[in-house]
Order: structure tokens, then C-alpha cells, then sequence
């Protein structure tokens, strides 16, 4: 069992406050948007043994165990993180396995550096990933039906929305939404900076359901995204409820403090609310087109205690324990890979006392036990 030394990622969207907060440390006055626990060769967790992917690829199946190893190769499949959103994040979707193969293979193929700005695809894995709110935290996830998209926009009054309007009455759903997507994000973009300012305006003035995307505005003005942005649900996460984010699903987080994990990859198709490349033709191609209510997961308690957040992919499995003082310590021993994360109170994993924030890696079928008083999330796989 290895104590992590996880890396902190300053990305400029990330709070100064929420993860100095959550490790009990003096805020820098930088941005800290994400800690990464795992074995991702971008920032790997450090051990006393060396690099978690470097200690993992000397000895993939004592480490990861056979049966994980069969089923997803010599890597940790997942990557866990706390995620600390003070300024939103770019909407954006995730690919299918076959479109990510796909699309690796073709920008290979073609010479694309891997570095490149307006490279799509980094790897050949799809990634979805899961959110589980730390505190209350807002974000946009999946179609609205076009209906409630189309009275979204027409209640701001703009001139320049009510052609969107009218195409979302005009088309069956999925014809609807892929219309006006992309008559969003292939518009002039003078024409269209002008649009978001006019929405902007509109949105501020009238606050309540408008206000997040009035916020959406003052951090990308200008950017198609915000419009884009009116197309999605809103949810808004109490602590302890998640989403689960699936291929195809456009989603951007807002605001607020949580733990996700996601298979192991780096694949991301942007909508707009960011500088960076915007691929408007292939995102099309890889956007769901498909209204769907964003489906609100609450964990499910087994009788040991364990609360399990279900998905419908095996890459990775999220759970947690809320320990009240006292209890018997639980047996947490698997034949698969653990990173075991503590956010709150105190809680002992074998020889390890873990405060908020901290973590171990557990190999497989290694020997564990947890017990104190507080909170624990546990990571691995289905296997």
C-alpha cells in the first residue's frame, strides 16, 4: 500500500480557494483546478517506490492483478481527481471507443503531432467520466428538449435568437438540435459576438434561470458557447450527487467542488466556451443528438456500508464510506486496484492516517481496512 503525492494542476478556470481549503493549507493566490491521482503518464502520483505508472509497469499483474490486467491491459484504467471549478469549463463531448480508435488512427496516420493545437484525438480510449459533488456544484449536461430550448431563448426577447427559435419548432428533435448547433457555431462571428453580447444584456436583466449564463458571458464574451450553452440542462448538484457523462453528451462544469474519476484518456471535442481549437465538423459527427433528462445519480448502500455510484462501464467503479466515530473497521481487500481518497475527518487505511484530501494506492488483493471517523471514496475497477 503506497501513500500518493499527487500533482496539482493550475489550469486558469481552477479556484484559489476550494482545494487549499479541502487539504487544510494557505491558498497560493494561484488558480488550483484539479489533483490527479493515478497513473497518468501527464502527471503520475508519486510513492516511495517511484512514479505510480512506473512502479505499475514494472509489475503490471501484482500490482493491478490478472484479472484487471486481462481485461484492460498493463494500466491503471482510471484517473481520479478532485476538480475545483471557479470559473466554467469548456463545453465540450467525449468520443465512443470505436470513434476515438478512429479518430487516433486518421490524425496518425496524417502526421498530426500529438502536440498539435488542433489535434482532436491524444489516445485511442473514450472517457467517461463521473462527477460526485464535494459541495454544491452547478454544471450543463445533455439536450434540452427543443421545446424548453426554444421558450429559453425566446423569453430573452432578442432579435437575433428567433431564427434558432423558430428551427427548434421546425424539426423533429434530433434534426432540430443538429440545426441549431450548428448554425451556432458556423456563424459569422462578428455577427454572432454581437448575438451573445444582446443575450448577455438580456440574461443579466432578468436573472433567476438566466443569471448562469449572463456568468457563462462574462468569463468567454463573445463565444458562441454561451448560446450553445442554452441547448443543455442546467443540474445543480447537492453534496454527495452525481453525474455520470457518457460518449456524445455535451457537458461543461460551472462551478464548485467535486470528485470525478474517468477512463484513462485525454480526448476532448470542444463546443466553444474556451480559445482553444474548435473542430466544428467533427464534433457534429461525434455530439448525440438525443434529449435526455441528465439523470441524477444518488449513491446506493450495500449492507457492509459501502454507498456505490452505478455507471455502465467497468473502466472504473466509484463508491464511498461515511464513517461514524466508533464503527468496526470495514474490510475494503479486492482483487482489483483501489486509490482510496479521504474528504473528510480522519480515516486509517492500514499503517496510513489519512486527513482530508489524502490518498493511498492498495495493489490488488492486498490486505485493507478502513476505520476512523469520516469520509472515504474508493476507486477501482469492474473486473
Amino acid at each position: 500500500m503506497d501513500r500518493l503525492d499527487n500533482t496539482v494542476r493550475p489550469y486558469a478556470w481552477g479556484s484559489t480557494t476550494a482545494i487549499p481549503r479541502l487539504l487544510g493549507v494557505e491558498p497560493t493566490g494561484e488558480p488550483q483546478a484539479e489533483m490527479w491521482m493515478g497513473a497518468h503518464p501527464g502527471a503520475p502520483s508519486r510513492t516511495a517506490r517511484g512514479p505510480l505508472n512506473e512502479v505499475i509497469g514494472k509489475s503490471p499483474e501484482q500490482e493491478l492483478g490478472s484479472r484487471t490486467v486481462a481485461k484492460f491491459g498493463p494500466r491503471l484504467p482510471f484517473l481520479l481527481k478532485i476538480l475545483a471549478a471557479g470559473a466554467p469549463l469548456s463545453l465540450q463531448v467525449h468520443p465512443d471507443l470505436a470513434q476515438a480508435k478512429e479518430g487516433y488512427e486518421d490524425e496518425e496516420r496524417r502526421g498530426i503531432p500529438l502536440d498539435a493545437p488542433h489535434r482532436n484525438y491524444k489516445d485511442a480510449n473514450h472517457k467517461p467520466e463521473l462527477i460526485c459533488a464535494l459541495t454544491e456544484f452547478d454544471g450543463l449536461c445533455g439536450f434540452r428538449a427543443p421545446d424548453e430550448a426554444a421558450e429559453l431563448l425566446a423569453g430573452l426577447d432578442v432579435d437575433s435568437l428567433k431564427p434558432y427559435v423558430d428551427l427548434l419548432h421546425a424539426h423533429p428533435e434530433d434534426a432540430a438540435l443538429r440545426e441549431v448547433l450548428t448554425a451556432v457555431l458556423s456563424a459569422d462571428p462578428a455577427e454572432m459576438a454581437h448575438t451573445v453580447t444582446e443575450t448577455a444584456a438580456a440574461c443579466a436583466r432578468l436573472g433567476g434561470a438566466y443569471a448562469p449564463y449572463a456568468d457563462l458571458a462574462h468569463h468567454y464574451p463573445g463565444d458562441p458557447g454561451v448560446i450553445a450553452a442554452m441547448l443543455l440542462n442546467h443540474v445543480q448538484l447537492q453534496p454527495g450527487e452525481a453525474l455520470f457523462l457518457g460518449a456524445g453528451v455535451p457537458h461543461a462544469y460551472l462551478s464548485g467542488l467535486g470528485v470525478e474519476i474517468m477512463a484513462n484518456s485525454d480526448n476532448v471535442l470542444r463546443c466553444g466556451l474556451t480559445p482553444k481549437h474548435v473542430d466544428v465538423p467533427e464534433l457534429l459527427r461525434i455530439v448525440r443528438f438525443e434529449a435526455a433528462d441528465p439523470g441524477v445519480l444518488r449513491p446506493e448502500a450495500s449492507p457492509d456500508g459501502e454507498e456505490v455510484y452505478e455507471t455502465p462501464i467497468d473502466e472504473f467503479r466509484l463508491s464511498r464510506y461515511v464513517l461514524p466515530e466508533g464503527t468496526a473497521a470495514h474490510d475494503l481487500t479486492r482483487p482489483t486496484p483501489q486509490i482510496l481518497l479521504c474528504t473528510a475527518g480522519s480515516v486509517r487505511v492500514g499503517e496510513h492516517l489519512l486527513a482530508p484530501g489524502q490518498s493511498v494506492f492498495v495493489p490488488a488483493d492486498e490486505t485493507a481496512e478502513a476505520s476512523g471517523a469520516g469520509t472515504l471514496f474508493r476507486a477501482t475497477v469492474v473486473a
